[in-house]
């Protein structure tokens, strides 16, 4: 399934711009950023609930937030693209 996970972490402090860092590198071993704070990944619920663990144990509940937003299998249908930024296709071979 397709989840779309936004973050807004407060870097007011170093604390904050570490935790960022931290959430945004999490992200990218899962799926592809497609803009500042937003990620697509391609996750089965196991990894999703793995990587929604990971995260909520980075972030500062009282000064950060992250959404999930599941668009299921049929997720192709739903996104349109306009503009700079190609998506990579997350179901296909992907060279490190």
């Amino acid at each position: 399934m397709m989840v779309l996970i936004t973050y807004d972490v407060n870097t007011e402090t170093a604390a904050g711009k570490k935790r960022l860092n931290k959430v945004a590198k999490k992200c990218q071993n899962y799926g592809q950023r497609v803009q500042n704070s937003v990620f697509e990944c391609l996750l089965d619920m196991a990894k999703f609930r793995i990587l929604q663990n990971e995260l909520e144990k980075i972030i500062d509940p009282e000064k950060d937030s992250l959404r999930y937003y599941f668009l299921g299998d049929e997720w192709k249908n739903r996104v349109h693209h306009v503009g700079a930024k190609k998506s990579i296709d997350l179901e296909g071979t992907i060279i490190v």
